[in-house]
């Protein structure tokens, strides 16, 4: 090879190895970018402004002993009579300031008695020192300041950092006069100091704690109310999908338009279930009584059940036409799945400031004496026989579909915590005579309540009959 190839492969390698180069240079400036983009949302979505970080340890307060520096180089330069004694003194002190430093940042450590033990002892050398050598050894007593400021908290603070201020000053003022007291200054503010900074960055990490506790409950509560939400939406949902298809199935080969009537009610259902589910996503759901109500009459219509509604009361408001809306869809969809029953009421009434909605069926399914109450703190109950049985899906074939494997959150479940929250209560159980009862209670939003006198309550009943 000769001179000339040798150069050119050399300038090859040099420009491959700058194009290597630059290109890691924009991908960092890329992942730079890309960073701050990431922290402005963060914070414009309200996140925390900085990194927490490790906590502070005993690491922070040890740069503060090269106020000793004066002493000990006085040690060296032999300005100090006794060296070995000062020696021994500047040691110990050092010793059980980076002891007292490091337990301070701990809360249980920081109450234990050898902590205490310790501050007593650096006290006593901080005097001992301070009062036989005087000069640059003062210094240390601003240093046991800092050490008192940590260790103790609130109610021991004030006297004992005045003490050790008395204490300093004492001291200064024998070696000193009256400028001793510029010691006794710095003790005190440095005592104080110190405490204040302390308990104010165990405030900002406790603040920090519960603000990640409380993002922490705000993701579970989102993440119940969506399950929740998706449970009774497809429950109901997929009920009356089954209903009709059965029908239509039934219908065919007789009456073929009555069969495409029912095909079309499928895929109503079916579209009207997806804008559902993408409201339930996006939390912008709002039930509405009249429209479970209708709902209602068509899937049980399908089914074979005549439905019978009466309505009569004060006009609800938004949230409680909401809440009555779901306890309809609920308990329609167990009448359809589990009752076999013939006939189903609904009936709506009011008075003073509560409004009551009871579902009613004449089911001969085999459910059980027991009472579920929601709203009170217990749900007893719940029936896991082949009837009416259980609003939660533990019946033997759940809304969810799952058979009688219980999911907290749904069904029963769900009705309680969406009623309790409002101040209401749910009664669900099988009736003496025959079928099963479901019953809610539940207060007007005052808010939205008609003012007296203007037509508050109806003078007639609304009812209407279907089959």
């Amino acid at each position: 090879m000769s001179w000339r190839d040798k150069v050119g492969c050399r300038f090859e390698a040099v420009r491959s190895d700058v194009r290597e180069a630059r290109a890691h240079r924009r991908h960092y400036r890329a992942n730079k970018r890309r960073l701050k983009a990431e922290w402005r949302a963060a914070r414009k979505a309200g996140g925390p402004d900085a990194v927490a970080g490790p906590p502070p340890t005993g690491f922070t307060l040890l740069p503060w002993l090269l106020m000793g520096m004066g002493a000990f180089s006085n040690l060296f330069q032999g300005r100090t009579p006794n060296p070995w004694i000062g020696g021994l003194g500047l040691l110990t002190f050092n010793s059980l300031y980076i002891y007292v430093a490091f337990r301070s940042f701990d809360k249980q450590k920081r109450e234990a008695l050898s902590t205490r033990v310790a501050l007593a002892l650096l006290v006593a050398v901080t005097c001992a020192l301070a009062a036989g050598y005087g000069d640059t050894w003062l210094l240390f007593f601003p240093l046991l300041g800092l050490a008192t400021g940590a260790a103790l908290r609130l109610s021991h603070l004030r006297p004992a950092g005045t003490a050790v201020a008395v204490l300093a000053g004492a001291v200064a003022c024998f070696h000193d006069g009256w400028g001793g007291l510029d010691i006794a200054y710095a003790t005190w503010i440095s005592t104080m100091v110190t405490a204040a900074i302390m308990r104010l960055s165990e405030a900002v990490r406790e603040l920090r704690a519960a603000r990640e506790e409380l993002a922490h409950r705000a993701v579970e509560k989102e993440r119940l109310r969506f399950s929740r939400d998706l449970h009774d939406l497809l429950g109901h949902t997929m009920s009356v999908i089954v209903v009709k298809s059965e029908a239509a199935r039934r219908l065919a080969g007789r009456d073929l338009d009555a069969a495409l009537a029912q095909i079309t009610d499928i895929e109503a259902v079916g579209r009207q279930a997806l804008t559902e589910i993408r409201e339930a996503v996006t939390g912008y759901r709002q039930g509405s009584l009249a429209t479970e109500l209708d709902r209602a009459h068509s899937a049980l219509t399908a089914a074979g059940v005549t439905l019978v509604v009466s309505r009569s009361g004060p006009t609800l408001g938004p949230q409680t036409e909401a809440l009555l809306g779901w306890v309809v869809r609920e308990a329609v969809t167990n009448v359809v799945r589990h009752s076999g029953a013939e006939r189903c009421e609904i009936t709506l009434s009011g008075g003073g400031e509560r409004v009551r909605l009871t579902v009613s069926d004449d089911g001969g399914g085999a459910g059980t004496g027991d009472t579920a109450v929601a709203g009170g703190g217990t749900a007893p109950a719940d029936s896991d026989g082949p009837g009416p049985a259980g609003l939660d899906g533990t019946g033997p074939a759940g809304l969810d579909g799952t058979g009688p494997a219980r999911s907290d959150g749904t069904g029963l479940t769900g009705l309680t915590e969406r009623l309790a929250a409002a101040g209401g209560s749910l009664t669900a159980g099988a009736r003496a005579r025959g079928g099963f009862d479901v019953t809610a209670e539940l207060p007007l939003d005052a808010e939205d309540a008609r003012p007296a006198g203007a037509g508050r309550f109806r003078s007639d009943a609304d009812v209407y009959v279907g089959r």
